[in-house]
């Protein structure tokens, strides 16, 4: 009896984790699926009932765990921005003021680029016109620390430079990346890696002067 007893318990426990999991697939199957539809129709032209058919699901299946579109934008937003983050870390860690500029500057790109590329949503979702509030917001405050990151990054190669001056370089790094990054997701192949190579060559032509 008591090992029968355990074996139920031990059932009991487990199930609800089976169900957790099942719903997180779930989850990212529509989020996977909204994804696909964000990036074909945009935000505003796409629907819940076009997220649960690219997603293989019933309509009422999407409302057990999203209860509108914009539900599933903030959610795909929030995971795409957390990951975001970690790319900050990565690509604009502290480097080596004997680092060369070209190395520096093509490293950074290099892991936006890839970000970007492997999530074309976010730029759909991040900037368009019709950004729900909550991830405009969120993407703000994202938009502040990409600033800094950069401003850090830039600081050991402009040691002379008073602070103020430092953080414009970083905006407008920020910017001519922004700019050159939408010519970069319009292309593929051969096409988007010159465009790459034409983003890295404006940002050096731009920096190099202010760090002679």
């Amino acid at each position: 009896m008591p090992a029968k007893s355990e074996r139920t318990a031990k059932a009991a426990k487990e199930q609800p984790r089976r169900r957790q999991a099942r719903g997180e697939r779930r989850i990212t199957q529509l989020l996977e699926a909204a994804a696909s539809v964000f990036c074909t129709t945009g935000y505003t032209a796409a629907s819940t009932n076009a997220i649960a058919r690219e997603a293989g699901v019933s309509p009422g299946t999407l409302y057990q765990f999203f209860p509108n579109k914009e539900a599933i934008a903030i959610e795909l937003g929030e995971r795409l921005m957390g990951e975001m983050r970690r790319t900050y870390g990565e690509a604009l860690a502290p480097v080596d003021p004997a680092t060369p500029l070209e190395e520096a500057v093509g490293a950074a790109v290099d892991r936006f680029i890839d970000f970007n590329c492997r999530h074309p949503v976010f730029f759909t979702l991040m900037h368009g016109p019709d950004i729900p509030g909550r991830m405009a917001e969120e993407h703000d405050a994202l938009h502040a620390t990409l600033i800094g990151r950069v401003e850090a990054l830039l600081t050991p190669f402009l040691p002379d430079t008073p602070a103020a001056d430092v953080r414009r370089t970083a905006e407008v790094c920020v910017g001519i990346y922004k700019a050159g990054l939408e010519l970069v997701l319009a292309h593929e192949g051969e096409e988007r890696e010159a465009y790459v190579r034409e983003l890295k060559n404006v940002l050096l032509r731009y920096l190099t002067p202010l760090v002679d």
